[in-house]
C-alpha cells in the first residue's frame, strides 16, 4: 500500500551537516538568538566565527514531554555559515524534519544536542568545520523541538462515532460502534489545538492511522515507525475537505465513505468500505515557502 509520505531530502542533507564528533569547547562563541516561538530566529554574531569544537546552548527550555531515546523527533531548524552568516538552509518556510532520537540517525553532535530535551525547547548548536570538503566552514544552527503528537484540549465525544483510545506514545486505536456507517464525510475534533489554521493549499505534517469502520482494524499508520509525514493537503480529497481550517495541535477524526478516493492503493478488503482516519495535525505551511 502506498503511504501518504513525502520526504524533504534537502532538509535531511542540511541536518547531516550537523553530524560529527564532539570535543570539549575551549571558548564559548558570542552569539545572540532572538525571535518568538514558532518563528524563524535571528542570529547576531561577529564573522568570521572561529570554532574549534562543538558548543551547545539552551535558548529556552521545553515545557512538553521529554524526548524518548529511539523515539521520534520533529524539529524546525535554521542553519547558517558561520564564516559570513549566510543562510545555508532552513525549514520554517517549508516543513519540519522528522528524525529518530538515535546517534545513528542524527549523528553524534545533533544527538547530543537533542538528548534529554523536551518538546518546546529552542536550542543553539555551533559546530566547527568538518574538514571533509563538503562543509569547510563552521555552522551555526538553531533548533526548535516540535510535538510529535496532538496536544490540544479534549472535545466531547459523539456516541454515534467510534471511541478513540491513545496509548502511551499517542498512537490511536478505535472501538467500533457496531452500527451502520454514515453515508457522508464526517469531521469530528477529538482534541482541539491552538496553532495556525490549515488552509486549502497547505502542506501539512501529521501522524495518522486509518481504520476499517466495521472492525476497527488498522490498515495504514505512521505510528508503525513513529515518524510524522508531510504532504500536500490537496493530494487526498477527504482530507482536503475535512482538515481545512483545523488548527495545528488538533487531533481530528475523519469518517470517510467509499465514494471518496483515499489517495492510497486500496486493498480488496477495503473496497467499498467506510474508513476512519485519526489525524494529529503537527504543522502546516505554504508549499511555495510563503507564510
Amino acid at each position: 500500500m502506498r503511504r501518504l509520505r513525502e520526504t524533504a531530502a534537502a532538509a535531511l542533507v542540511a541536518l547531516a551537516l550537523l553530524a560529527g564528533c564532539t570535543t570539549p569547547q575551549a571558548a564559548d562563541p558570542e552569539i545572540t538568538v532572538t525571535g518568538e516561538p514558532g518563528e524563524a530566529p535571528t542570529l547576531t554574531y561577529l564573522t568570521p566565527l572561529e570554532v574549534t569544537s562543538t558548543y551547545r546552548e539552551e535558548i529556552w527550555p521545553g515545557t512538553g514531554a521529554e524526548l524518548v531515546e529511539g523515539g521520534p523527533v520533529l524539529i524546525d531548524f535554521w542553519l547558517e555559515n558561520g564564516s559570513d552568516a549566510s543562510l545555508v538552509d532552513e525549514s520554517y518556510s517549508t516543513t519540519p524534519t522528522p528524525r529518530l532520537l538515535t546517534e545513528e540517525d542524527l549523528g553524534t553532535d545533533l544527538y547530543e544536542t537533542l538528548r534529554g530535551q523536551k518538546v518546546g525547547a529552542r536550542l543553539l548548536q555551533v559546530s566547527p568545520p568538518r574538514g571533509s570538503g563538503a562543509v569547510d566552514y563552521p555552522t551555526v544552527t538553531v533548533l526548535d523541538v516540535l510535538p510529535t503528537r496532538a496536544d490540544g484540549e479534549p472535545m466531547p465525544p459523539r456516541p454515534d462515532l467510534p471511541a478513540v483510545t491513545l496509548d502511551a506514545s499517542g498512537a490511536p486505536s478505535i472501538t467500533p460502534t457496531g452500527t451502520e456507517p454514515p453515508d457522508q464525510l464526517v469531521v469530528q475534533q477529538v482534541l482541539r489545538g491552538a496553532g495556525a489554521q490549515v488552509t486549502p493549499t497547505d502542506v501539512i505534517t501529521v501522524q495518522y492511522t486509518g481504520f476499517a469502520w466495521t472492525t476497527g482494524e488498522s490498515f495504514d499508520s505512521t505510528w508503525t515507525h513513529g515518524l510524522p509525514v508531510s504532504f500536500g493537503l490537496q493530494d487526498v480529497q477527504a482530507w482536503a475537505e475535512g482538515l481545512v481550517d483545523q488548527p495545528v495541535g488538533s487531533q481530528v477524526m475523519l469518517v470517510v465513505p467509499p465514494t471518496y478516493a483515499l489517495g492510497v492503493t486500496e486493498s480488496q478488503e477495503l473496497a467499498g468500505q467506510t474508513v476512519v482516519f485519526v489525524v494529529d495535525i503537527l504543522a502546516t505551511g505554504s508549499p511555495d515557502g510563503g507564510s
